[in-house]
């Protein structure tokens, strides 16, 4: 290793912080893809509440409550297995930016509704939809924001060790290495 490499680099291409980071989201957006599929009628109901489709598009909302779980399911195997990190990683992350905000923005309309009475925005609780039942909105938002950050990490990480897709990239080259030596002879 070249002694010119940042400390982040040389720790890049051992391939743990990737490793770490794969399982971390893998893992989590398995574990919420089952709960949401486990109860996929709850969690329609509670994709509506955030009102982000219109009510007069009811299509529109079923399929948003069929295909989510199963984006998220195929983007956490995808990085458990390390197949096409980045672009799991890419879901991922757009998944995450897209509904992150929604969820703070769904508790502060709790927080600021009059009729409700919340002694601080972290004492807002509500069933976010995302598999896990009520949850403290700063707790969760803290989660998203941690599983962003970890989902940073495939994306932009120049490593790919502990990924199947660089192992079976490494079995087809070899073949094809050997076929080019022996035409060169």
């Amino acid at each position: 290793m070249s002694p010119h490499l940042s400390v982040l680099a040389r720790l890049d291409r051992t391939g743990i912080p990737l490793l770490l980071a794969r399982l971390f989201v893998g893992g989590m957006f398995a574990y919420l893809a089952i709960m949401k599929l486990i109860d996929p009628i709850n969690f329609l109901k509670l994709t509506h509440q955030y009102g982000v489709l219109p009510d007069s598009m009811p299509v529109l909302l079923n399929l948003t409550a069929i295909v989510m779980p199963w984006l998220e399911l195929l983007c956490a195997v995808a990085l458990l297995l390390g197949l096409t990190t980045r672009g799991a990683a890419l879901v991922a992350v757009a998944l995450l930016l897209f509904f992150t905000p929604m969820l703070g923005l769904h508790a502060w309309k709790l927080y600021a509704d009059p009729a409700r009475h919340f002694a601080a925005f972290c004492a807002v609780k509500f069933d976010c939809g995302c598999g896990t039942g009520e949850v403290f909105i700063c707790r969760k938002l803290t989660e998203n924001v941690a599983l962003l950050l970890a989902a940073l990490i495939p994306l932009f990480s120049a490593s790919r060790r502990f990924c199947l897709d660089a192992l079976l990239a490494r079995r087809t080259e070899q073949p094809l290495a050997a076929a080019a030596a022996g035409t060169e002879k």
